[in-house]
């Protein structure tokens, strides 16, 4: 192995010169000397382990709100969305109200005391949680800790004076909403993948060990009907109007990009606000910025899902898993200059954090993707790389959430299969200073191998920054294939009137079919567009449908 080769990449940029912050890396040992992580409980309790996870009437979704008038404005801004969830699941949904700026002991409780609180009935505990919010109104600590259980996203719009944006949430329920009702004509996605051609040794190894080896095994999947991809590309741009145009298809579409977050000026940002619109914005070269501002207005990954690789893309935490770390490197001198460029960036004391604005300018454009996946701390190159050798790729941690994207399953379940990875590095962590105490108190020599824990606490960090913005519960808008297997299996239909089927009303369609069709909508089985095409229907009377069932069952569907 070359000296090269054995580096920790950051996937960080400067305002000023747009230019990677640490070009050349940190040594591959240097994380030896990290601190021990905070002890947390990690272990996942899934509800109805035997269940589709993608079905709501099993699952459930909730939302959690800050406590407080701007709270409830926010929930009115997005009722049509709980609506549309609420008629999925066949029950109202759960509202969890929250103090502001709750720490990581408040979330803990929270989670132990409110979410698993023994008087919620165990089918009625819901697994979708779609937090509203900045990150200092429902914090990043509580998000955490809820992942650990459950299937955690955020949507948060901010105006450029950072006031909640209510036109911004509308925006984007109304999106989520229209998506899910109308479907598109689609069956599958394109699956899109993107590298910044500046050349830098980050963007290099994300080219080397992820992105390159992604395509070529999505390629070969889907080559061989392994892979429901309509195809499976990777966009060649060096400006923000050719990105734009590589991803602005009609097609759903599931996009991988890694590039550098824009990161703070080398003397920081001169006001904390200009922190709030551009830090994290991707970039591509000196005077090619996909920002907030760059992207309003355009068609960008519409109806589909991005995975955003880059630093403090989907945000930036009130206290980062680095600054200790990083600090210590400072003060020995230790790459001293690029180091203190890297600490710039990092929210100084009582700044708030704050969700990144060009995914919220993404999740708020009608003609933009419904979820995004991306990183709220420094994104190192760790997260593809293997814990025994840095210049080998393990690009399966990243391929994974987008092959569960494409075959058509909730966004929140993307997320999960990294958050697997995470807690698997966590214990592997945990153990190894078990092994150390335990071997302190038996006098005995510690035989843990320092190198081994400096990369399990480097891929723990890195893993667990990754967080979801928007609806956990949000899918691909694609013709799905036929009900699943525990749904009535429909009968030979007729044609049938555009009209509501109420109680004792005439129908073509027998009351078996049009059971199957109302559960297919709200497990979310197939797009809706599909179920009324074969049941014959409008979509107008697919809904009714659905309201009448709601409202009083399968007697109401007449027949």
């Amino acid at each position: 192995m070359n000296a090269r080769e054995d580096r920790l990449d950051l996937l960080l940029a400067d305002a000023d010169e747009r230019r990677p912050v640490l070009d050349e890396g940190l040594p591959g040992d240097t994380a030896q000397g990290a601190p021990r992580p905070r002890k947390g409980r990690d272990a996942n309790h899934w509800r109805r382990t035997d269940a589709d996870r993608n079905d709501l009437t099993l699952q459930r979704w909730a939302v959690i709100a800050p406590e407080g008038r701007e709270g409830d404005r926010m929930m009115e801004a997005v009722q049509p969305l709980v609506a549309l969830r609420e008629g999925e699941q066949g029950a109202p949904a759960r509202v969890y109200r929250v103090p502001q700026g709750m720490d990581a002991k408040r979330s803990a409780d929270f989670r132990r005391e409110i979410y698993w609180s023994e008087e919620v009935a165990e089918e009625e505990r819901p697994l979708y949680l779609m937090m509203l919010g900045d990150l200092h109104h429902t914090s990043l600590e509580l998000q955490h800790a809820l992942a650990n259980d459950a299937l955690a996203g955020r949507i948060h719009f901010a105006d450029s004076a950072g006031d909640t944006d209510l036109a911004g949430y509308a925006a984007y329920a109304e999106k989520v909403v229209r998506y899910a009702r109308r479907g598109t004509p689609e069956a599958s996605p394109d699956l899109l993948f993107y590298v910044t051609p500046d050349g830098s040794a980050a963007t290099v190894t994300g080219k080397a060990r992820l992105v390159g080896p992604s395509l070529a095994a999505s390629t070969e999947a889907s080559e061989r009907g392994k892979l429901p991809a309509a195809s499976v590309r990777e966009i060649s741009a060096g400006s923000v109007d050719e990105l734009l145009a590589g991803g602005g298809g009609a097609r759903p579409s599931v996009l991988l990009s890694v590039s550098h977050g824009l990161g703070a000026p080398r003397r920081g940002w001169r006001r904390e606000e200009d922190s709030w619109r551009r830090q994290g914005a991707l970039v591509i070269g000196h005077d090619e910025i996909l920002d907030a501002e760059r992207l309003r207005g355009q068609t960008f990954l519409p109806g589909g899902m991005w995975f955003y690789l880059a630093c403090l893309g989907a945000g930036t935490p009130a206290a980062s898993a680095y600054h200790t770390w990083l600090s210590q490197l400072a003060q020995e001198d230790r790459h001293r200059g690029s180091l203190k460029a890297v600490l710039h960036s990092l929210p100084a004391s009582g700044q708030r954090p704050f969700v990144a604005a060009l995914p919220q300018a993404a999740l708020a454009n009608p003609a933009g993707p419904l979820a995004i996946i991306g990183h709220v701390d420094l994104a190192w190159t760790y997260g593809f790389s293997s814990t025994t050798c840095l210049s080998e790729g393990k690009k399966s941690r990243i391929y994974r959430p987008l092959e569960v994207l494409v075959r058509g399953s909730r966004a929140g379940i993307a997320l999960e299969a990294l958050m697997e990875l995470y807690r698997g590095a966590n214990d592997e962590l945990a153990q190894s200073y078990q092994i150390e105490a335990d071997a302190r108190a038996a006098g005995r020599a510690d035989p843990t191998d320092r190198a081994d824990r400096a990369h399990l606490w480097m891929l723990r960090n890195d893993l667990r920054g990754y967080v979801l913005l928007g609806d956990p519960a949000a899918r691909l808008p694609l013709q799905q294939p036929a009900l699943r297997a525990e749904a009535p299996a429909p009968v030979e239909v007729r044609s049938i009137q555009a009209e509501e089927p109420a109680k004792g009303a005439a129908s073509a369609a027998s009351a078996p079919a049009r059971e199957a069709a109302v559960l297919a909508m709200i497990r979310g089985d197939e797009a809706p567009r599909a179920i009324a095409a074969r049941v014959m229907v409008s979509l107008e009377t697919l809904w009714t449908w659905v309201d009448a069932y709601r409202a009083g069952g399968r007697e109401r569907l007449g027949g």
